[in-house]
Protein backbone atom coordinates (compact mmCIF):
# COMPACT_ATOMS: atom_id res chain seq x y z
CA UNK A 1 0.00 0.00 0.00
CA UNK A 2 1.53 3.42 -0.83
CA UNK A 3 1.78 5.61 1.59
CA UNK A 4 0.53 9.31 1.86
CA UNK A 5 2.42 12.46 2.34
CA UNK A 6 3.49 13.46 6.03
CA UNK A 7 0.81 15.80 6.22
CA UNK A 8 -2.01 13.53 4.98
CA UNK A 9 -0.95 10.28 7.80
CA UNK A 10 -0.37 13.07 10.34
CA UNK A 11 -4.35 14.53 9.41
CA UNK A 12 -5.22 10.35 10.21
CA UNK A 13 -3.30 10.39 13.36
CA UNK A 14 -5.21 13.23 14.75
CA UNK A 15 -8.21 11.60 13.80
CA UNK A 16 -7.57 8.88 15.46
CA UNK A 17 -6.88 11.03 18.26
CA UNK A 18 -10.04 12.06 18.51
CA UNK A 19 -11.55 9.21 18.05
CA UNK A 20 -10.16 7.54 21.09
CA UNK A 21 -10.84 10.63 23.42
CA UNK A 22 -14.39 10.76 22.30
CA UNK A 23 -15.33 7.40 22.15
CA UNK A 24 -13.00 6.39 24.96
CA UNK A 25 -11.36 9.04 27.20
CA UNK A 26 -15.41 10.94 27.09
CA UNK A 27 -17.76 8.44 25.96
CA UNK A 28 -16.45 5.85 28.94
CA UNK A 29 -14.41 7.85 31.35
CA UNK A 30 -16.23 10.92 31.83
CA UNK A 31 -19.05 9.23 33.71
CA UNK A 32 -17.00 8.32 36.21
CA UNK A 33 -16.61 12.16 37.84
CA UNK A 34 -20.38 12.52 36.94
CA UNK A 35 -21.91 9.90 39.17
CA UNK A 36 -21.92 11.55 42.69
CA UNK A 37 -24.23 14.46 40.85
CA UNK A 38 -25.93 11.94 39.31
CA UNK A 39 -26.47 10.79 42.63
CA UNK A 40 -27.14 13.63 44.87
CA UNK A 41 -29.32 15.44 42.16
CA UNK A 42 -31.42 12.27 42.99
CA UNK A 43 -31.38 11.04 39.10
CA UNK A 44 -31.05 7.76 40.69
CA UNK A 45 -29.43 5.71 43.62
CA UNK A 46 -25.81 4.87 44.12
CA UNK A 47 -26.72 1.17 42.98
CA UNK A 48 -28.18 2.26 40.03
CA UNK A 49 -25.83 4.81 38.86
CA UNK A 50 -22.86 1.54 39.58
CA UNK A 51 -24.92 -0.65 37.38
CA UNK A 52 -24.89 2.56 34.10
CA UNK A 53 -20.95 2.56 34.51
CA UNK A 54 -21.46 -1.13 34.06
CA UNK A 55 -23.59 -0.82 31.30
CA UNK A 56 -21.03 0.58 29.32
CA UNK A 57 -18.01 -1.72 29.36
CA UNK A 58 -20.89 -4.32 29.10
CA UNK A 59 -21.30 -2.26 25.94
CA UNK A 60 -18.39 -1.74 24.96
CA UNK A 61 -17.66 -5.69 25.24
CA UNK A 62 -20.26 -6.23 22.95
CA UNK A 63 -18.62 -3.22 20.76
CA UNK A 64 -15.35 -5.65 20.52
CA UNK A 65 -16.92 -8.90 20.06
CA UNK A 66 -18.82 -7.56 16.93
CA UNK A 67 -16.59 -4.98 15.36
CA UNK A 68 -14.74 -7.42 12.73
CA UNK A 69 -17.60 -8.70 11.92
CA UNK A 70 -19.36 -4.62 10.55
CA UNK A 71 -16.08 -3.85 9.45
CA UNK A 72 -16.63 -7.16 6.67
CA UNK A 73 -19.72 -5.30 5.58
CA UNK A 74 -19.71 -1.49 6.22
CA UNK A 75 -17.29 0.44 5.29
CA UNK A 76 -14.34 1.41 7.83
CA UNK A 77 -14.53 4.98 7.75
CA UNK A 78 -18.10 5.30 7.71
CA UNK A 79 -18.25 3.19 11.14
CA UNK A 80 -15.54 5.72 12.90
CA UNK A 81 -17.89 8.52 12.10
CA UNK A 82 -21.25 7.30 12.58
CA UNK A 83 -19.50 5.94 16.12
CA UNK A 84 -18.21 9.53 17.10
CA UNK A 85 -21.70 10.67 16.74
CA UNK A 86 -23.58 8.43 18.42
CA UNK A 87 -21.00 8.59 21.47
CA UNK A 88 -21.71 12.53 21.52
CA UNK A 89 -25.24 12.00 21.07
CA UNK A 90 -25.01 9.99 24.15
CA UNK A 91 -24.18 12.76 26.27
CA UNK A 92 -27.01 14.93 24.76
CA UNK A 93 -29.83 12.18 25.36
CA UNK A 94 -28.39 11.58 29.01
CA UNK A 95 -28.73 15.62 29.53
CA UNK A 96 -33.29 14.81 31.07
CA UNK A 97 -33.34 12.66 34.03
CA UNK A 98 -35.98 10.31 31.91
CA UNK A 99 -35.92 6.33 33.20
CA UNK A 100 -33.45 4.28 34.14
CA UNK A 101 -33.78 1.90 31.25
CA UNK A 102 -33.34 4.89 28.86
CA UNK A 103 -30.07 6.07 30.52
CA UNK A 104 -28.84 2.47 30.56
CA UNK A 105 -29.45 2.04 26.56
CA UNK A 106 -27.48 5.12 25.84
CA UNK A 107 -24.47 3.76 28.06
CA UNK A 108 -24.67 0.68 26.14
CA UNK A 109 -24.65 2.57 23.05
CA UNK A 110 -21.60 4.41 24.02
CA UNK A 111 -19.60 1.52 25.13
CA UNK A 112 -20.65 -0.41 21.67
CA UNK A 113 -19.31 2.74 19.58
CA UNK A 114 -16.31 2.68 22.20
CA UNK A 115 -15.48 -0.69 21.35
CA UNK A 116 -15.53 -0.27 17.89
CA UNK A 117 -13.47 2.82 17.96
CA UNK A 118 -11.29 0.67 19.65
CA UNK A 119 -10.26 -2.48 17.87
CA UNK A 120 -10.75 -0.38 14.20
CA UNK A 121 -9.30 3.15 14.59
CA UNK A 122 -5.63 2.36 15.83
CA UNK A 123 -5.15 -0.62 12.42
CA UNK A 124 -6.89 1.69 9.84
CA UNK A 125 -4.35 4.44 10.47
CA UNK A 126 -1.32 2.82 11.33
CA UNK A 127 -1.74 0.78 8.13
CA UNK A 128 -0.80 4.45 6.27
CA UNK A 129 1.77 5.64 8.57
CA UNK A 130 5.78 4.74 7.81
CA UNK A 131 6.74 2.25 9.57
CA UNK A 132 9.02 3.66 10.79
CA UNK A 133 7.07 6.19 12.69
CA UNK A 134 4.06 3.84 13.77
CA UNK A 135 5.21 3.39 17.47
CA UNK A 136 4.75 7.48 17.69
CA UNK A 137 2.11 7.76 15.82
CA UNK A 138 -0.01 4.75 18.09
CA UNK A 139 1.55 6.49 21.62
CA UNK A 140 -0.23 9.88 19.98
CA UNK A 141 -3.88 7.67 19.03
CA UNK A 142 -3.91 6.22 22.97
CA UNK A 143 -2.81 9.78 24.14
CA UNK A 144 -6.21 10.33 23.83
CA UNK A 145 -7.86 8.31 26.52
CA UNK A 146 -5.68 9.88 28.92
CA UNK A 147 -6.78 13.81 27.21
CA UNK A 148 -10.08 12.39 27.68
CA UNK A 149 -10.29 11.59 31.26
CA UNK A 150 -8.08 14.73 32.47
CA UNK A 151 -10.61 16.66 29.93
CA UNK A 152 -13.55 15.28 31.88
CA UNK A 153 -11.80 15.76 35.55
CA UNK A 154 -11.33 19.51 34.53
CA UNK A 155 -14.42 20.22 32.68
CA UNK A 156 -16.83 18.15 34.84
CA UNK A 157 -16.92 20.56 38.39
CA UNK A 158 -17.51 23.95 36.58
CA UNK A 159 -20.39 22.70 34.12
CA UNK A 160 -21.62 21.14 37.56
CA UNK A 161 -22.02 24.84 38.92
CA UNK A 162 -24.56 25.15 35.98
CA UNK A 163 -26.69 22.48 36.68
CA UNK A 164 -26.67 18.21 36.06
CA UNK A 165 -28.12 18.64 32.72
CA UNK A 166 -25.49 21.73 31.56
CA UNK A 167 -22.55 18.82 32.47
CA UNK A 168 -24.24 16.24 30.12
CA UNK A 169 -24.48 19.15 27.28
CA UNK A 170 -21.48 20.87 28.01
CA UNK A 171 -19.23 17.09 26.99
CA UNK A 172 -22.18 16.27 24.03
CA UNK A 173 -20.51 19.54 22.56
CA UNK A 174 -17.17 18.99 22.90
CA UNK A 175 -17.62 15.38 21.70
CA UNK A 176 -19.83 16.89 18.94
CA UNK A 177 -17.26 19.60 18.13
CA UNK A 178 -14.21 16.69 18.15
CA UNK A 179 -16.72 14.19 15.39
CA UNK A 180 -16.58 16.99 13.32
CA UNK A 181 -13.74 18.52 13.45
CA UNK A 182 -11.62 14.85 12.61
CA UNK A 183 -14.93 13.95 10.19
CA UNK A 184 -12.69 14.57 6.94
CA UNK A 185 -9.64 13.20 7.90
CA UNK A 186 -10.64 9.43 8.71
CA UNK A 187 -8.86 7.55 5.92
CA UNK A 188 -10.69 6.43 3.01
CA UNK A 189 -8.43 3.41 2.26
CA UNK A 190 -8.35 0.97 5.18
CA UNK A 191 -6.73 -2.83 5.84
CA UNK A 192 -9.80 -5.34 5.11
CA UNK A 193 -10.58 -7.40 8.18
CA UNK A 194 -11.33 -11.05 6.78
CA UNK A 195 -13.07 -13.89 8.37
CA UNK A 196 -11.27 -17.11 9.41
CA UNK A 197 -9.79 -18.24 12.68
CA UNK A 198 -6.06 -18.41 13.67
CA UNK A 199 -4.46 -21.20 16.38
CA UNK A 200 -2.83 -19.71 19.27
CA UNK A 201 0.38 -21.01 21.50
CA UNK A 202 -1.56 -21.46 25.28
CA UNK A 203 1.76 -18.87 26.14
CA UNK A 204 -0.22 -16.20 24.26
CA UNK A 205 -3.44 -17.15 25.72
CA UNK A 206 -1.73 -16.68 28.93
CA UNK A 207 -0.89 -13.38 28.57
CA UNK A 208 -4.39 -12.43 26.94
CA UNK A 209 -5.92 -13.94 30.27
CA UNK A 210 -3.06 -11.53 32.35
CA UNK A 211 -4.87 -8.51 30.65
CA UNK A 212 -8.48 -9.50 31.06
CA UNK A 213 -7.39 -9.90 34.74
CA UNK A 214 -5.88 -6.59 34.93
CA UNK A 215 -8.87 -5.39 33.21
CA UNK A 216 -10.88 -6.51 36.22
CA UNK A 217 -8.60 -5.27 38.62
CA UNK A 218 -8.55 -1.54 37.33
CA UNK A 219 -12.77 -1.28 37.30
CA UNK A 220 -12.45 -0.23 41.32
CA UNK A 221 -10.82 2.99 40.65
CA UNK A 222 -12.50 3.67 36.80
CA UNK A 223 -16.03 3.11 37.74
CA UNK A 224 -15.57 3.79 41.97
CA UNK A 225 -12.89 6.38 42.85
CA UNK A 226 -14.35 9.56 42.31
CA UNK A 227 -17.64 8.43 44.14
CA UNK A 228 -15.77 7.15 46.66
CA UNK A 229 -13.61 10.16 47.86
CA UNK A 230 -16.31 12.50 47.14
CA UNK A 231 -19.10 10.71 49.34
CA UNK A 232 -17.67 7.44 50.61
CA UNK A 233 -14.95 10.00 52.52
CA UNK A 234 -17.36 12.90 52.52
CA UNK A 235 -14.71 15.17 50.68
CA UNK A 236 -16.82 16.48 48.47
CA UNK A 237 -16.99 16.42 44.25
CA UNK A 238 -13.82 18.81 44.15
CA UNK A 239 -11.41 16.16 46.27
CA UNK A 240 -13.12 13.22 43.90
CA UNK A 241 -12.66 14.97 40.59
CA UNK A 242 -8.74 16.24 41.82
CA UNK A 243 -8.29 12.65 41.58
CA UNK A 244 -9.69 11.53 38.82
CA UNK A 245 -7.52 14.63 36.63
CA UNK A 246 -4.38 12.61 38.85
CA UNK A 247 -5.95 9.53 37.28
CA UNK A 248 -5.84 11.01 33.40
CA UNK A 249 -3.08 12.69 34.23
CA UNK A 250 -1.06 9.69 34.94
CA UNK A 251 -3.07 7.61 31.24
CA UNK A 252 -1.47 10.50 29.41
CA UNK A 253 2.31 9.55 30.95
CA UNK A 254 1.64 5.54 31.03
CA UNK A 255 1.93 4.27 27.44
CA UNK A 256 5.29 6.12 26.91
CA UNK A 257 6.32 5.48 29.98
CA UNK A 258 5.55 1.73 29.84
CA UNK A 259 6.88 1.60 26.19
CA UNK A 260 10.53 3.18 27.63
CA UNK A 261 10.90 0.80 30.39
CA UNK A 262 10.20 -2.01 28.15
CA UNK A 263 12.85 -1.21 25.25
CA UNK A 264 15.35 -1.04 28.10
CA UNK A 265 14.82 -4.33 30.52
CA UNK A 266 12.41 -6.33 27.67
CA UNK A 267 8.52 -6.96 27.60
CA UNK A 268 8.30 -9.58 29.95
CA UNK A 269 10.40 -8.31 32.95
CA UNK A 270 8.53 -5.25 32.90
CA UNK A 271 5.12 -6.51 33.23
CA UNK A 272 6.37 -8.45 36.65
CA UNK A 273 7.89 -5.12 37.49
CA UNK A 274 4.82 -2.93 36.84
CA UNK A 275 1.95 -5.36 38.38
CA UNK A 276 3.19 -5.60 41.95
CA UNK A 277 3.38 -1.72 42.08
CA UNK A 278 -0.43 -1.69 40.38
CA UNK A 279 -1.69 -4.29 42.70
CA UNK A 280 -0.58 -1.96 46.19
CA UNK A 281 -1.66 1.19 43.88
CA UNK A 282 -5.25 -0.59 44.11
CA UNK A 283 -5.34 -1.30 47.38
CA UNK A 284 -3.86 2.12 48.29
CA UNK A 285 -7.49 3.55 49.32
CA UNK A 286 -7.68 0.51 51.90
CA UNK A 287 -4.78 1.04 53.33
CA UNK A 288 -4.56 4.83 53.59
CA UNK A 289 -7.03 7.60 53.15
CA UNK A 290 -4.55 10.35 52.88
CA UNK A 291 -4.59 13.14 50.06
CA UNK A 292 -1.22 12.08 48.84
CA UNK A 293 -1.72 8.15 49.14
CA UNK A 294 -4.97 8.82 47.19
CA UNK A 295 -3.25 11.06 44.55
CA UNK A 296 -0.65 9.02 43.88
CA UNK A 297 -3.01 5.57 43.63
CA UNK A 298 -5.29 7.27 41.26
CA UNK A 299 -2.04 7.99 39.12
CA UNK A 300 -0.46 5.00 38.94
CA UNK A 301 -3.69 3.12 37.97
CA UNK A 302 -4.32 5.59 35.47
CA UNK A 303 -0.80 4.68 33.80
CA UNK A 304 -1.17 1.44 33.95
CA UNK A 305 -4.70 1.49 32.29
CA UNK A 306 -3.71 2.64 29.14
CA UNK A 307 -0.08 2.16 30.02
CA UNK A 308 -0.37 -1.79 29.90
CA UNK A 309 -1.62 -1.85 25.81
CA UNK A 310 2.32 -1.66 24.65
CA UNK A 311 3.66 -4.09 27.41
CA UNK A 312 1.26 -6.39 26.28
CA UNK A 313 1.56 -5.85 22.45
CA UNK A 314 5.53 -6.30 22.95
CA UNK A 315 4.72 -9.49 25.16
CA UNK A 316 2.40 -10.92 22.20
CA UNK A 317 5.44 -9.74 19.47
CA UNK A 318 7.85 -12.34 21.66
CA UNK A 319 5.85 -15.32 20.79
CA UNK A 320 4.39 -14.49 17.47
CA UNK A 321 5.68 -12.60 14.54
CA UNK A 322 4.36 -8.83 14.60
CA UNK A 323 2.00 -8.45 11.66
CA UNK A 324 1.06 -12.11 10.66
CA UNK A 325 -2.54 -13.31 10.99
CA UNK A 326 -1.56 -14.78 14.33
CA UNK A 327 -0.92 -11.45 15.53
CA UNK A 328 -3.85 -9.74 14.99
CA UNK A 329 -5.86 -12.67 16.06
CA UNK A 330 -3.97 -12.39 19.28
CA UNK A 331 -4.65 -8.54 19.46
CA UNK A 332 -8.13 -9.20 18.56
CA UNK A 333 -8.38 -11.98 21.56
CA UNK A 334 -6.64 -9.72 24.19
CA UNK A 335 -9.09 -6.52 23.55
CA UNK A 336 -12.14 -9.06 24.18
CA UNK A 337 -10.55 -10.36 27.11
CA UNK A 338 -10.06 -6.59 28.70
CA UNK A 339 -13.39 -5.60 27.71
CA UNK A 340 -14.76 -9.19 29.56
CA UNK A 341 -12.63 -8.28 32.25
CA UNK A 342 -14.24 -4.91 32.45
CA UNK A 343 -17.48 -5.81 32.05
CA UNK A 344 -17.22 -8.62 34.55
CA UNK A 345 -15.80 -6.83 36.96
CA UNK A 346 -18.11 -3.57 36.79
CA UNK A 347 -21.05 -6.47 37.02
CA UNK A 348 -19.52 -8.29 39.60
CA UNK A 349 -18.21 -5.00 41.74
CA UNK A 350 -21.85 -3.16 41.42
CA UNK A 351 -23.55 -6.41 42.65
CA UNK A 352 -20.95 -5.98 45.57
CA UNK A 353 -21.33 -2.59 46.50
CA UNK A 354 -25.40 -3.28 46.08
CA UNK A 355 -25.33 -5.44 48.63
CA UNK A 356 -22.86 -4.32 51.59
CA UNK A 357 -22.76 -0.35 50.54
CA UNK A 358 -19.36 -0.12 51.41
CA UNK A 359 -15.85 0.42 48.88
CA UNK A 360 -13.24 -1.33 50.69
CA UNK A 361 -13.76 -4.73 49.42
CA UNK A 362 -13.93 -3.53 45.83
CA UNK A 363 -10.42 -2.13 45.91
CA UNK A 364 -8.72 -5.38 47.99
CA UNK A 365 -10.80 -7.72 45.16
CA UNK A 366 -8.86 -4.90 42.28
CA UNK A 367 -5.50 -5.44 44.06
CA UNK A 368 -5.83 -9.63 44.61
CA UNK A 369 -6.96 -9.79 40.41
CA UNK A 370 -3.75 -7.85 40.03
CA UNK A 371 -1.84 -10.23 41.91
CA UNK A 372 -3.58 -13.21 39.81
CA UNK A 373 -2.32 -11.72 36.60
CA UNK A 374 1.45 -11.60 37.69
CA UNK A 375 0.98 -15.27 39.06
CA UNK A 376 -0.40 -16.24 36.18
CA UNK A 377 2.23 -14.50 34.20
CA UNK A 378 5.23 -15.68 36.00
CA UNK A 379 3.70 -19.84 35.32
CA UNK A 380 3.50 -19.30 32.01
CA UNK A 381 6.62 -18.32 32.01
CA UNK A 382 7.93 -21.34 34.13
CA UNK A 383 6.13 -23.25 31.68
CA UNK A 384 7.39 -21.70 28.41
CA UNK A 385 10.44 -21.87 29.75
CA UNK A 386 10.41 -25.82 30.53
CA UNK A 387 9.04 -26.39 27.05
CA UNK A 388 11.93 -25.04 25.54
CA UNK A 389 14.47 -27.22 27.90
CA UNK A 390 13.09 -29.84 26.79
CA UNK A 391 12.52 -29.23 23.09
CA UNK A 392 16.80 -28.10 23.48
CA UNK A 393 17.88 -30.86 25.20
CA UNK A 394 15.35 -33.90 23.66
Amino acid sequence: MRQPAGAAYRGYVLAGLCGSLVGIGLARFAYTPLIPAVIAAGWFGAAQAAYLGAANLTGYLAGALGARAVARRVPLPLILRISMLLAALSFFACAAPLSFAWFFAWRFVAGIVGGFIMVLAAPAVLALVPAGRRGLAGGVIFTGVGLGIAASGTLVPPLLRLGLPAAWLGLGAVSLALTLASWASWPATAPRFEAGRTRLGAAVWAVIAEYGLVAFGAVPHMIFLVVFVARGLNRGMAAGAACWVAFGLGAMLGPTIAGALADRIGFRLALRLVLPLVALAVAAPVLSHATLVLFASSAVVGAFTPGIVPLVLGHIHMMVPPGSEAARAAWGGATVAWAVGQAVGAQALSAVFARTGGYGALFAVGAVMMALALALDILAGMSLSTARAERETG
